[in-house]
């Protein structure tokens, strides 16, 4: 890791402290500077400073750490993969939890990516001139699930194809907070960033006002789980069947919040942990426990399915349900139902 020193003059005093640091490291922008301020890599006589605001004061000494730059392309890596099928122009992996697909902040390495660089070494025949996988969806990384890479070019350029066309066998499985009512329906709802939070997407309140993406997604229940009260007899939660039409950003999250049944464990699109059950007893307890505690969006992709685009084989693959929800799964199943 690099290290610069700076001392400022009294002739600096006052000035804006990225401004100036800035101005003394020829090899630092303005706004580079500001966000090592804001990560805690520069310090005032051995004291981090966090505002990139702050006044310079005459005489004190300033410390940048650099830390190592980030590769611009992504680095093979000997990560495991569970593989469904490959051969020489697709692969298609089951995908788990805590694995995000492409290289991005918060996550440099250990994306599906790295791993595909690694298992595909020398297989890759390269994607728009670069030896790199041909990734023409996503899953969310904490989503888990089959999802499909190409190997060459055409093989990209045919999947790319059936994603636009909506040619694809796409089912997710989800469990939700309660079921939804009907129990089985189409969420037909434009999508678009929020205007509230820019990490969030929601659904488009004025579906005539162009905005957004057109989105749609069909569902029904498979199963549903205990009684959220005694009074309505709803039930406290339900196994969802997802099949997506389209393939926007969050798609499932944000239809079935929409529709009142936010994914449980969802940390963005639900507004409470665990569900509402009525009863009592151990096995109303271990339900509304395994509920509460379950880490993620409870969401998989069961089974995508599509015409290979060289070979022209129908192909069709299911991933079974990870550990994680089948005890979920489970645990519901237990709750009591008032009749």
């Amino acid at each position: 890791m690099d290290r610069l020193t700076i001392t400022a003059s009294a002739d600096d005093a006052g000035l804006r402290l990225d401004t100036f640091l800035a101005s003394q490291a020829e090899q630092l922008s303005r706004s580079r500077v500001k966000a090592l301020i804001l990560e805690g890599a520069v310090a005032q006589d051995g004291e981090a400073v966090l505002d990139p605001r702050r006044s310079v004061v005459a005489g004190a000494r300033y410390l940048i750490q650099l830390p190592e730059p980030v590769p611009a392309t992504p680095e093979a890596e000997d990560i495991p993969l569970d593989v469904l099928f490959e051969d020489e122009h697709l692969i298609l992996i089951n995908k788990p939890s805590g694995m995000a697909v492409h290289p991005a902040p918060g996550s440099w390495d250990g994306t599906l990516v790295n791993a595909l660089l690694h298992h595909c070494w020398g297989q890759l025949s390269g994607i728009g001139g670069v030896e790199r996988p041909g990734i023409v969806h996503r899953i969310d990384k904490l989503t888990t699930g089959v999802l499909v890479a190409a190997k060459t070019e055409p093989a990209h350029l045919g999947l790319s194809e059936l994603f636009q066309k909506h040619d694809i066998e796409r089912k997710y499985l989800a469990v939700t907070r309660g079921a939804p009512r009907p129990l089985s329906g189409t969420v037909d709802a434009p999508i678009a960033r929020s205007t509230g939070d820019r990490k969030k997407m929601a659904v488009v309140r004025n579906p005539d006002s162009g905005v957004g993406r057109n989105a749609v997604t069909h569902y029904r229940a498979l199963e549903t789980f205990g009684t959220r009260d005694k009074g309505t007899r709803l039930p406290a939660a339900a196994l969802m069947e997802c099949r997506l039409e389209t393939g926007r950003t969050h798609q499932i999250r944000v239809h079935m919040a929409h529709i009142g049944v936010p994914l449980i464990g969802d940390p963005v699109y639900g507004r409470h942990k665990g569900i509402s059950a009525y009863g009592q007893g151990e096995a109303h307890d271990a339900g509304m426990k395994a509920a509460r505690a379950f880490p993620r969006q409870a969401l998989h992709a069961a089974v995508l399915g599509f015409v290979h685009p060289i070979t022209k084989e129908t192909l069709r693959f299911e991933a079974p349900l990870p550990e994680d929800m089948s005890g979920l799964i489970d645990a519901l199943r237990r709750l009591p139902v008032e009749r």
